[in-house]
C-alpha cells in the first residue's frame, strides 16, 4: 500500500471526484491538478449548507456546535465570491446610489 500524501490528497480525489483517468492525471501538470482539487474543495465548502435555513443550522448546532463555525465559514466564502463576481455590490454612500442610476 502506498503511504504517499500525493495518492491520498491528489490522485484519488482527481480520479474519484473529478472523474479523471490515470492517463489524464499523468498528462496534466501537477499545479493544474492541485488547482482543480483546491477548487473542488472550495466548491464543497461553498455549497455545503445549500437548502438549510438559519433555524435548521441552529437546531443542528445544539448537538454539534462545530456546525455553526462551518456554516459561518461557508457564508463568508459566499459573500466573498458574490462581491468578487460583481453580483453583490457594496453601496457605501447615498452619492454612490444616485450615481449608479
Amino acid at each position: 500500500m502506498i503511504d504517499s500524501p500525493d495518492a491520498v490528497y491528489l490522485i484519488i480525489p482527481a480520479m474519484k471526484e473529478l472523474g479523471m483517468s490515470w492517463t489524464e492525471i499523468k498528462q496534466t501538470p501537477r499545479y493544474e491538478v492541485m488547482g482543480l482539487i483546491g477548487a473542488l474543495r472550495q466548491h464543497e465548502v461553498l455549497h455545503a449548507y445549500d437548502g438549510y435555513t438559519e433555524k435548521d443550522i441552529g437546531d443542528m448546532a445544539k448537538d454539534r456546535p462545530e456546525i455553526r463555525s462551518s456554516y459561518n465559514q461557508s457564508k463568508q466564502l459566499k459573500e466573498k465570491y458574490l462581491s468578487a463576481s460583481g453580483k453583490k455590490k457594496k453601496i457605501t454612500s447615498f452619492h454612490n446610489v444616485m450615481s449608479s442610476r
